[in-house]
C-alpha cells in the first residue's frame, strides 16, 4: 500500500501515522455505539486505502445495540428495515498506533452516514456535532475536557462471581481502605500507570493527571482542555480502549462500571467546559463575586436540561446506584464556587479560566453524548437567558432538595422531552430511548439472588 501523500486517499496526518507505525499489519475499523462500546472490523493494512477512498459498510443497528449485542427491533433498525447496512467513513485524524498489541497495527475511528451522503442521526458523535453546529452559528467555541474514574480489579472473580480489588504488589493483600490522592497508592501501580501514560503519549492522546481516588482500587486520568469538542471525546474513547487494553495486558480487569461496590465510592465522568467568542476570549471569565452572565446563563440551562438529559448521564441500571448521599455524587440541580457537592462546580481558577465542571455522569456513559447534552443544555440558558439562583455556599446535599432518580423516570422523560428532540433530533430521541426501554425491561425481568434471599422463604 503507497503512503506517499501525493497518491494516497488518507489524509496528511494520517498518512505521518502509518509511517511511523512500522510494518503495520492490521487495522482496527472502530465504530463507537450509542453505549460506547466500540464495534467494527479488523482489516490488513492493504485495506486501508480502499476504506478512505469507499468507506466500510456496517449494520446501521450496530449503532443502537443491547448492552448485551443483541439487536433491539424497537429501534427501528433491525428486522423492520432488512437490518440495513450503511457507509461508515474514516474520522480523519484518527488514525492511531495500537501500543499494546504483540503486532504492529493501527486503529481508525468511523462514523456512520445516513445513506444520503450525511451523517446518520442516532451516530453519537452526530450527535454532538450537531450541537457544535449551532454553537459555530453564533460566534462560539466550546472548549472541554474529559475526566474519568475507573477500578482495577484481579481479573478473576470471587467464589461468588464478584469483583475483587487487585493484591497490593508490596504487601500481596487486598486494597480495603481508602486514601484518596495518596501518592504510595499510585506507586504501588506505577507498572500500570506508566504503561497507560506511554501507550497515550504513542496514540496522541494528551492525558495529563492521574490519582487514586476514592476507593480501593480506584483510579482517575484526566484530559486536556481541547477546543474541539469532537476531537476531545475521541480521545475519552481511546483513553478507555486504552486503560482496559493495559490492564487486561498486565492480568488485571479495568472497569468503568459506575457503581461496582454499594459501600464504595462510585466512578463518574466530569465534563469541563467553557466558550470561546470569536476573538478567543473566554465569555464564562469573571470571579465568584461577579461571575459572567454568560455563565450564569449557562448554568441555568444545565439545570433546565438536567432531568430530560439524565438518560444520556445515566444509561444503565448499575448508574443509578451511584446516586446516593455524601458520596460527592450530585443530587440535585445545584451550583457554586469550589464546591464538590454541586452538580455544577465552578472549579477555583483565574478569571480567564473559568469553566464549568458537570458532574453528574458516570464513567459508563457515552462521552459524546454526555458532550452533546451538556452543551446543549448551556445553549440553550444562554439563548433563554436563564437564571440559574444562587449559587450553594457549603453542603449542598443540605441546602438543596435531594432525590435520587430511576432509570424508568428517566426513560420516560428522555422520550416525552422537547428539550431532546430540538437538541439532538426526534430520530435519536426515539432510538435511544427506545434502546434503553428495552434495555430497562429485560433487566427487570431477570430472577436475582436477592429476590431469592428477600422472598423464598418469608412470603
Amino acid at each position: 500500500m503507497t503512503t506517499n501523500p501525493a497518491a494516497s486517499s488518507l489524509p496528511p496526518e494520517d498518512v505521518e501515522t502509518l509511517r511511523r507505525i512500522d510494518g503495520c499489519e492490521l487495522v482496527d475499523l472502530l465504530l463507537p455505539d450509542t453505549n460506547g462500546l466500540l464495534r467494527g472490523k479488523r482489516v490488513i493494512r492493504e485495506s486501508l486505502e480502499k476504506v478512505y477512498a469507499d468507506g466500510v459498510c456496517l449494520p446501521m443497528s450496530l449503532l443502537a445495540a443491547h448492552i448485551t449485542g443483541d439487536t433491539v427491533e424497537e429501534t427501528g433498525l433491525g428486522y423492520d428495515i432488512g437490518d440495513e447496512d450503511r457507509l461508515c467513513r474514516p474520522v480523519p485524524g484518527t488514525l492511531r498506533p495500537v501500543p499494546w498489541s504483540p503486532r504492529p497495527m493501527a486503529q481508525l475511528l468511523l462514523s456512520m452516514e445516513d445513506g444520503r451522503g450525511g451523517a446518520f442521526e442516532a451516530n453519537p458523535r452526530a450527535v454532538l456535532a450537531r450541537v457544535l453546529e449551532r454553537y459555530r452559528a453564533r460566534g462560539l467555541t466550546p472548549v472541554v475536557a474529559v475526566e474519568l474514574e475507573f477500578y482495577l480489579f484481579d481479573a478473576a472473580p470471587d467464589a461468588h462471581g464478584r469483583p475483587q480489588t487487585l493484591r497490593d504488589p508490596r504487601t500481596g493483600q487486598r486494597g480495603d481502605g481508602t486514601q484518596v490522592y495518596y501518592m504510595p497508592e499510585l506507586d504501588d501501580h506505577r507498572a500500570f500507570t506508566d504503561a497507560v501514560a506511554a501507550a497515550c503519549r504513542e496514540q496522541r492522546v494528551p492525558a495529563d493527571t492521574a490519582v487514586a481516588e476514592y476507593a480501593p482500587g480506584q483510579f482517575e486520568i484526566n484530559l486536556k482542555h481541547r477546543d474541539d469538542a469532537l476531537a476531545a471525546c475521541d480521545d475519552a474513547i481511546f483513553l478507555k480502549r486504552t486503560i482496559k487494553a493495559i490492564a487486561q495486558q498486565q492480568g488485571a480487569l479495568a472497569s468503568f462500571m459506575a457503581k461496582p461496590f454499594a459501600g464504595q465510592s462510585g466512578s463518574g465522568l466530569h465534563l469541563h467546559a467553557s466558550l470561546l467568542d470569536d476573538a478567543g476570549r473566554n465569555v464564562f471569565a469573571g470571579t465568584p463575586d461577579a461571575p459572567a452572565e454568560a455563565l450564569r446563563h449557562a448554568v441555568a440551562g444545565l439545570q433546565r436540561a438536567a432531568v430530560d438529559s439524565l438518560l444520556l448521564f445515566a444509561p444503565h441500571a448499575n448508574s443509578y446506584r451511584r446516586f446516593v448521599p455524601n458520596a460527592f455524587v450530585p443530587l440535585n440541580d445545584s451550583w457554586g464556587f469550589n464546591n464538590r457537592t454541586v452538580a455544577l462546580r465552578i472549579p477555583h481558577s483565574d478569571p480567564r479560566n473559568t469553566r464549568i465542571e458537570h458532574r453528574i455522569a458516570g464513567a459508563d456513559a457515552n462521552p459524546y453524548l454526555v458532550a452533546a447534552a451538556v452543551l446543549a443544555g448551556m445553549l440553550d440558558g444562554i439563548e433563554r437567558r436563564l437564571d440559574p439562583g444562587p449559587p450553594v455556599v457549603g453542603n449542598a446535599y443540605e441546602q438543596a432538595e435531594c432525590r435520587s432518580p430511576g432509570w424508568q423516570e428517566a426513560i420516560a422523560r428522555f422520550l416525552a422531552s422537547d428539550f431532546v428532540a430540538q437538541a439532538f433530533g426526534e430520530r435519536f430521541r426515539h432510538v435511544y430511548g427506545q434502546q434503553k426501554r428495552r434495555e430497562m425491561l429485560d433487566f427487570q425481568a431477570r430472577v436475582t439472588d436477592l429476590d431469592y434471599a428477600w422472598y423464598l422463604r418469608t412470603v
